[in-house]
């Protein structure tokens, strides 16, 4: 890949670690060095160990809890602002607390607001991020946010797979828009209509799915479920089980970030998922669930970063 003519530098937090190297290896740099000092009480200082003076300086760190990671990220970029960075530039693969969007109900926290602020007060100058869980997120920020989909690197390996009876399915209503868009980027692999069906679900509460149906056909069809994440991964396995009962030949699921918090994993092992696959926007130890397999964000991401540096823009890079 083709260096940028302006300097620029790559750093990574505790969450970016393994993605930023990628990202480096593709844009055949270095990886530029952080170090984070943790004291007995749980406070840590961040600092670069070399210099970002009058630089363009790409911070790769997710904001997933636990809260450290944010708190990481905000550090990095007060640090850079303070060593006279030229430009800071967030690249946040899995922007947490994206689900608390809006008020849903009486008295409670817009959470994706409240980080956007944060972030922007710490000093960024840009954003990049990945499948944001709302579209709207972009608007709670006042600099430019560059939003990347995984759809292409997910659909690619799906068509790699070359499922004769393909349907592509949305875990609910809310999800129709992400499924659809991922029907169109089958459809300009296969050169096919690639059909949709969706989910009704009913959720009491947090993680609780009580009921779900399905719109649709799907009876010996190769269903693959597209959904923007997977947190304990109940409704996938809902979705799933929803399927086959109603007599899909195939059931697996693709999404974007791959969070698989509390009994996810088991919860995937058990099911009648044949698959999982996610993308890298998290590191994940694949040895915890036979069932995943990851596909890397490293490149779209690598060329947005070049686009930046080069002035170009960045929808016309075939990038998102």
């Amino acid at each position: 890949m083709v260096s940028a003519t302006n300097p620029y530098k790559v750093f990574a937090g505790s969450k970016g670690t393994a993605l930023a190297q990628r990202i480096c290896d593709l844009l055949k740099c270095q990886l530029g060095k952080v170090k984070i000092d943790r004291f007995s009480d749980g406070e840590f200082a961040v600092s670069f160990e070399e210099s970002v003076r009058g630089q363009s300086v790409y911070l790769v760190q997710s904001t997933c809890p636990n809260c450290d990671n944010l708190m990481e990220l905000l550090l990095m970029i007060d640090a850079a602002k303070r060593a006279s960075a030229y430009k800071v530039i967030a690249v946040i693969p899995y922007f947490g607390w994206a689900r608390q969007d809006r008020k849903d109900k009486p008295r409670v926290s817009i959470g994706a607001k409240l980080v956007a602020n944060m972030i922007q007060t710490a000093g960024a100058d840009r954003v990049i991020t990945v499948d944001l869980h709302a579209d709207q997120i972009q608007g709670f920020f006042d600099i430019p946010v560059d939003h990347l989909y995984g759809a292409n690197v997910l659909a690619s390996y799906v068509h790699s797979l070359q499922l004769k009876n393909m349907i592509v399915a949305s875990p609910d209503v809310g999800g129709s828009k992400r499924a659809a868009a991922f029907c169109k980027k089958m459809h300009d692999l296969t050169g096919g209509e690639v059909p949709m069906v969706i989910c009704y679900k009913h959720r009491p509460e947090f993680n609780q799915v009580s009921e779900m149906r399905v719109l649709g056909d799907v009876q010996g069809k190769d269903v693959v479920i597209v959904d923007d994440m997977a947190d304990t991964a109940g409704t996938l396995c809902k979705a799933a089980q929803v399927m086959k009962d109603n007599g899909a030949a195939s059931v697996r699921a693709v999404v974007a970030h791959g969070i698989m918090s509390g009994n996810a994993c088991k919860n995937i092992e058990d099911s009648a998922l044949e698959e999982l696959v996610f993308t890298d926007t998290l590191p994940f130890d694949m040895q915890r669930c036979s069932k995943v397999h990851i596909v890397s964000l490293a490149q779209p991401i690598a060329k947005t970063i070049l686009a930046i540096q080069e002035h170009r823009s960045v929808s016309e890079q075939n990038i998102v």
